[in-house]
């Protein structure tokens, strides 16, 4: 069998493309004018451009616009909205920085902000202003804004090895990507040097200085380079995402992977900057990994501190940040491109020694051999002094050994030569220098340091007491030379061994405490069964890891945020960080970038796109930021958390739904079934009724006798109609009965009263002891008879029985027929809400078997249906009854007068 293809089926990458781009459209738009240096004319291209806008109509506004004493600047600012700046104070300053709520509040549709790498005033929202101009775009308000080439991260440090200044205020490249519009404001370098020499870029003595440092004609000429290759990279990007959104085929490449090795080097910023730089121009996927070897020494704090900031540089430039484990960094770098894919490894250039390599191993060189077909490409650093010895190429020693380590190793060596001095009679050279090994092995145990101490005080002892001649350090035979070696040697190995096994034991008991933690936290969790139990294992799991006070909030129908769970206080301006939290779903508060100032780091928690709730944790008053293992485990226990409090929320709103659908059932059944049953007996009292009145002088006595009758026994009809299904709503909304201990047979008699017209001349058999009583509530009961005898009447045959006898514990009635009996199936489902059996002819709504039901059962009771030996049906009834009481009194019951006597003249 042959497949046909068709050429003109659209692809479905393509398909997907064109959605992307139709998303992009329907957001907020952010243009950049683009320069490669500051004076080039973007503040004066964008009033410009706000300008053409304001004249066709569009509702723009000057959020902020930096004029630096310009006059033309200044002018073109004339007739345009200004809002008003916020003021903030910072060491008795007062700053004027964008007012980023009243903008929100304004919600012009194009927003105006200047100087897009502007690093904002301490207290303020966000701590960069294109922070402040991607909340504006999730709020749905267009902005306009400038930016420099030098400004862009992954150009820093090009822009310092060309211009000799490091440049403090960067953007991620994202933003920079971000952009639905990039417009290059291009001025030749000789232009803009006139323009400064006129004083139209700086004033008075800073242009001088700017002449001459940055502005040098090198540097305008290399930056210019730099902004047109950035401003072709991202024109490339909209042909190529056109192309791919209109299904225009061209020759593709197989993709490219990077991985960037890194670690807490200085010059790691440079290789994550050309990282990012070769991953966008080849259009690949980057990853930037670092490595923790097994048995390694833990960082210090300098060390750990500038690796989480590499890290978070490379996730700003948007990398995928990757943490690895093994027993050696290129074998676990190894591993890890092969298992992802990668194409190329970018690594630094070593800057240590060659005896270091031949020492300890190059890195590069067992990368280079254990690539196979990967690329791998060395980049040198910016600066060697970044990368000098010393200069975070060590891990750290973590925790160094203490003084008294080293006294300790000092007197073990003390001892053992008083020892063997003291047996030196009965000791060979040998066994003495077996207790040397000893002490050096326990030394070794407190650290390098005490065991290479031990060591050499080891080798100095012994050669001076022990190795002839005696008492100096000379040394006679050549043999003991090697026992020196040997002591020192094995001093150093052992005590290398001791430390890796130390460490790889540290390393096991951290993993496994993280491990025993998550799965104690996701077993509470599975545990807990709503909202408020979830929310309380969270806060107790956090408290527990982190040591740190916590609470969750969760919005209520309002869409305000409650605490679920915790009792940590929260001022207002936390609420405000945690709701800040809540609407962006980013982390913020202490150690984040957005609202670094606050005393708590919020997170929030999310399943999917649903915004569930904040998990908020209090920080320490000049205590350090999380690092990157806690923000881990906080992420997890959030993420954890959310997927739990989502699954609840989901099984609460399945629930709603199903009582709406199963009410929704109820009603249009109880419509269906109600509007037949109500409107026939009704239909016919409304006939007789209008006979009666329009022909009454023409009936005969009969005739209106009849109608009557007819009225009386519809009328009846329409009330037990009328009872059931006020029975089944009081079943339905829960039945409290009034029980008494009443006699059966007077029950009996009560019901069967009530039915004389119903049953007619049919036999009625009973058989109820005249002392058998029931703790029952009669009104209710009565009905419950009332319904199986009249279902007996209308489904069965003469003569129809009633049974009622006492058990060891209980009293069970019987309703039995001699019909045709219960249809195949039907015994299960006669007592549910609005069943009729196949085929039935009578009417009915089919809710007094189920009243049955559900009366019984509120009185602790049971009723079953079955098929009767002989033919028929059987319902029967088991009620508890404990012994009744001797004295009954007056008022044990009370039952309509006459109906004993009533059902003993039943024929």
């Amino acid at each position: 069998m042959s497949i046909a293809t068709d050429a003109s089926r659209p692809d479905p990458d393509a398909l997907l493309a064109r959605v992307q781009a139709d998303a992009r459209r329907q957001r907020a738009s952010l243009k950049i004018f683009f320069g490669a240096a500051p004076g080039v004319g973007k503040t004066y291209a964008m009033l410009e451009a706000a300008h053409r806008l304001r004249a066709a109509g569009v509702d723009v506004a000057v959020g902020v616009v930096e004029t630096h004493g310009r006059a033309e600047t200044d002018a073109l600012c004339a007739g345009l909205e200004v809002l008003p700046r916020h003021h903030v104070e910072h060491r008795g300053v007062v700053i004027d920085e964008l007012d980023l709520e009243r903008a929100l509040d304004r919600h012009p549709t194009v927003l105006l902000v200047d100087e897009l790498a502007h690093h904002n005033a301490p207290g303020s929202r966000h701590l960069k202003r294109w922070q402040d101009v991607m909340e504006l775009l999730d709020a749905g308000i267009d902005v306009y804004t400038t930016l420099n080439v030098q400004h862009l991260d992954s150009l820093g440090d090009v822009v310092q090895q060309i211009t000799g200044v490091k440049v403090r205020e960067t953007v991620p490249d994202r933003v920079l990507e971000r952009a639905d519009e990039l417009e290059l404001i291009d001025l030749p370098p000789e232009a803009l040097l006139a323009r400064l020499g006129a004083g139209k870029v700086y004033l008075g003595d800073q242009a001088g200085r700017a002449a001459q440092h940055f502005f040098q004609r090198g540097n305008l000429l290399a930056l210019r380079e730099l902004a047109l290759r950035r401003t072709a990279e991202h024109v490339d990007a909209e042909v190529q995402a056109y192309r791919r959104a209109h299904g225009i085929e061209q020759p593709w490449q197989a993709g490219e992977r990077l991985l960037v090795c890194v670690g807490a080097s200085p010059s790691s910023a440079r290789l994550i900057r050309a990282g990012k730089r070769a991953a966008t121009r080849l259009g690949a996927q980057w990853l930037v990994v670092t490595v923790e070897t097994v048995g390694a020494a833990p960082p210090g704090d300098a060390d750990r501190d500038r690796l989480e900031q590499h890290l978070r540089l490379a996730e700003a430039l948007g990398a995928e940040v990757v943490r690895l484990h093994g027993a050696t960094i290129a074998g676990a770098i190894l591993e890890c491109a092969r298992q992802r894919g990668v194409t190329r490894i970018l690594a630094g250039k070593p800057t240590h020694s060659r005896w270091r390599d031949r020492v300890r191993g190059s890195l590069l060189d067992e990368l280079i051999r254990g690539s196979g077909g990967l690329d791998v490409h060395v980049i040198a650093p910016l600066d060697l002094a970044d990368a000098a010895p010393g200069a975070g190429a060590a891990a750290g020693e973590g925790t160094r050994p203490r003084a008294t380590a080293y006294v300790g190793a000092a007197a073990g060596i003390a001892a053992t030569t008083a020892l063997c001095l003291a047996l030196f009679d009965y000791l060979s050279a040998a066994d003495i220098a077996m207790l040397y090994l000893i002490t050096i092995m326990v030394a070794a145990l407190s650290g390098r340091g005490p065991s290479l101490l031990a060591s050499s005080l080891a080798v100095a002892a012994f050669d001076v007491c022990f190795v002839p001649p005696r008492f100096t350090f000379v040394v006679a035979e050549g043999r003991f030379l090697l026992t020196f070696v040997v002591m020192f040697g094995s001093g150093l190995a052992i005590s290398t061994l001791t430390l890796r096994l130390r460490r790889a034991e540290r390393d096991a008991l951290v993993r496994e405490r993280r491990t025993a933690a998550l799965l104690a936290f996701t077993r509470d969790v599975a545990l807990a069964g709503g909202v408020d139990e979830i929310a309380a294992v969270a806060v107790r799991h956090v408290e527990e890891l982190l040591g740190v006070a916590a609470a969750l909030l969760v919005p209520d129908a309002a869409g305000a945020l409650q605490p679920a769970a915790g009792l940590m206080p929260l001022a207002a301006q936390e609420v405000a960080v945690a709701a800040w939290t809540h609407a962006h779903g980013q982390p913020s508060g202490h150690g984040t970038q957005t609202l670094p100032g606050a005393h708590i780091v919020a997170t929030p928690l999310r399943s999917g796109d649903r915004a569930l709730g904040v998990l908020v944790c209090q920080a320490r008053r000049g205590a350090r930021p999380l690092d990157a293992d806690q923000r881990h485990l906080l992420a997890t226990i959030a993420g954890q958390a959310a997927l739990a409090l989502g699954q609840a929320q989901l099984a609460a709103e399945a629930r709603d739904a199903t009582l709406r659908a199963r009410t929704e059932e109820l009603r249009s059944s109880l419509l269906s079934a109600v509007s037949h049953d109500l409107r026939t007996p009704l239909a016919v009292i409304t006939g007789a009724a209008t006979s009666l009145r329009d022909d009454a002088d023409a009936l005969t006595a009969a005739t209106r006798a009849e109608l009557l009758a007819t009225i009386v026994d519809e009328a009846q009809r329409l009330e037990r109609v009328l009872q059931n299904l006020l029975g089944i709503t009081r079943v339905e909304t829960g039945l409290e009965p009034a029980r008494e201990w009443v006699p059966v047979d007077e029950l009996v008699g009560a019901a069967l009263g009530r039915l004389d017209d119903v049953l007619g001349d049919r036999v009625v058999e009973v058989d109820a002891a005249a002392d058998l009583l029931v703790p029952v509530d009669p009104v209710l009961f009565e009905q419950v008879l009332i319904n199986l005898v009249e279902n007996a009447v209308k489904h069965g045959a003469s003569p129809l029985r009633l049974a009622a006898r006492r058990l060891a514990d209980a009293v069970e009635i019987e309703v039995r027929d001699h019909g045709a009996g219960l249809p195949a199936g039907a015994a299960g489902r006669v007592f549910d809400k609005f069943y009729r059996a196949p085929g039935t002819r009578s009417t009915g709504v089919g809710l007094g078997l189920a009243v049955c039901r559900g009366i019984v059962q509120a009185h602790g009771g049971t009723i079953v249906a079955e098929d009767a030996p002989g033919g028929g049906a059987c319902f029967r009834i088991t009620l508890p009854a404990s012994a009744p009481p001797v004295d009954l009194g007056d008022d044990a019951a009370v039952v309509a007068p006459g109906a004993a006597a009533a059902a003993e003249a039943r024929p």
